[in-house]
């Protein structure tokens, strides 16, 4: 579905005076959406062309902290500037802000405009590109989870974090009865993404305390990242409005399920699904096994892509609906990678080890790099496992650590090739820097265990 609004309608909206504001915004390292606010009647006269950024969005930490020891930007350089290049293809109102419209953009070098190597939506054009030159489309589908919280962002924070109740009392998945009393915020952010042009298919409960799903329609990769990005953001701003509070925290509560952002994927050809064979036992083509394949091979790989943060890897605990094991299986929400729809032209494959955290412009990225090798190479697809996958032995397991998946990443001679060295020791670099902090820093876990007791 694309953005609800063209230029030409926009630059009538302006003149006529319903939209006064357009956002800029580009996608940070942590997926985040960063820019600027014009004064819309500059953005049609000119700012649409670029606007500037400092370099420093895509060097610095989830606090915004200037971290040391990236190549891309620092003070011994600096902190220059990048272009934003406005992509007016992406134009749509934001219909929950008064008088708004955004726009998505890439990041240019200053000097060269070609685009920055270590941009998220940059990365994943690559490699969408390179499916593109295999004669493939890379369709996908991101599901996002999140906890909705009783007070507001404000309220949580000034009480140090100790006041965060669910605004639901109990696990009400599925259910339309205890989804109800929370449909005041539910209703206006499936409205108002719909009206933003993001084609919203639905809204539930989710298997914990509190715990919302809202899933978009199944799109083109870079589409898709669009869409989640803004998502996200809106969930936010809509939840702010209404007094609540929201978090895509992979694991915001060790006592609670996690968060997580499920990737559905699959290529196309010539506007057809080429995962789909109807004469395969599971309706599964061979070059959709290959592409599992790939997956599955370097899946420790682009383990820091899904889970890129030390919170990331508390989510994978047993039993509770997070996956431990990097297998396949047909329709068994144990495993790491699900087939779903089976023997369907909707066939396709689900990566179940994302949290709700990763960028998702970096987790397709790294998805559809590793599914493109295991194409190139004809990589065999191993049997699937069935049952309680949980408990499956000598199979192949998820990274249980930041610093686990991070030194695999840096060794992956898949991802060097896919992405570059320079992107690739830039991601690693932030996951060092995240292992880094959480060393120095002393948590209340630690506090608490040891102020009186050692």
């Amino acid at each position: 579905m694309p953005a609800n609004l063209t230029f030409d309608a926009l630059k009538k909206a302006v003149a006529a005076g319903e939209i006064d504001t357009v956002l800029v915004a580009m996608v940070d390292m942590q997926g985040r959406l960063m820019g600027k606010r014009f004064v819309a009647q500059h953005f049609v006269d000119g700012a649409w062309e670029e606007t500037h950024c400092c370099n420093y969005l895509l060097a610095v930490d989830v606090e915004m902290f200037t971290v040391p020891g990236y190549k891309s930007a620092g003070w011994e350089k600096g902190y220059g500037d990048y272009t934003m290049k406005p992509d007016l293809s992406t134009l749509r109102r934001i219909p929950w802000l008064e008088g708004t419209a955004l726009c998505m953009a890439d990041l240019l070098d200053h000097h060269t405009h070609e685009e920055v190597s270590v941009s998220p939506r940059a990365i994943l054009k690559r490699q969408v590109a390179r499916a593109k030159a295999m004669g493939f489309d890379a369709m996908m589908a991101t599901e996002l989870e999140f906890f909705l919280f009783q007070d507001s962002f404000e309220t949580i924070h000034d009480s140090n974090f100790q006041t965060m109740q669910p605004l639901g009392r109990h696990n009400i998945d599925y259910a339309i009865f205890g989804t109800t009393k929370e449909e005041s915020v539910m209703r206006a952010i499936r409205n108002g993404l719909w009206g933003a042009g993001i084609p919203i298919e639905n809204s539930k409960g989710e298997a914990e305390v509190g715990q919302e799903e809202v899933n978009a329609k199944y799109s083109d990769a870079l589409d898709t990242c669009d869409m989640h990005a803004i998502i996200k953001n809106g969930v936010k701003e809509i939840a702010h409005q209404q007094g609540r509070a929201v978090t895509f925290m992979a694991k915001y509560d060790h006592r609670r399920a996690g968060s997580s952002s499920h990737v559905h994927q699959s290529l196309w050809k010539n506007g057809k699904p080429a995962f789909r064979d109807e004469n395969d036992p599971h309706g599964m083509s061979a070059l959709m096994k290959h592409y599992i394949a790939g997956q599955l091979a370097y899946a420790r790989e682009i383990t820091p892509l899904l889970a890129p943060y030390i919170n990331s890897y508390k989510r994978f605990v047993v039993g509770m609906f997070a996956p431990t094991k990097a297998v396949w299986s047909l329709d068994n929400r144990t495993a790491g990678f699900r087939v779903c729809g089976e023997n369907s032209k909707a066939v396709r494959v689900e990566c179940r080890i994302g949290g709700a955290d990763l960028n998702p412009y970096m987790a397709c990225a790294g998805l559809l790099a590793a599914g493109l090798a295991g194409i190139e190479q004809k990589l065999e697809l191993e049997p699937a496992i069935g049952g309680d996958i949980y408990n499956a032995k000598r199979v192949r397991e998820i990274p249980h650590t930041l610093g686990e998946a991070a030194a695999l990443m840096a060794k992956s001679k898949m991802l060097r090739a896919a992405f570059g060295d320079d992107v690739v020791d830039h991601y690693v670099h932030a996951a060092e820097w995240e292992i880094q902090e959480q060393n120095r820093v002393v948590t209340d876990w630690e506090l608490k265990r040891g102020f009186e007791r050692l």
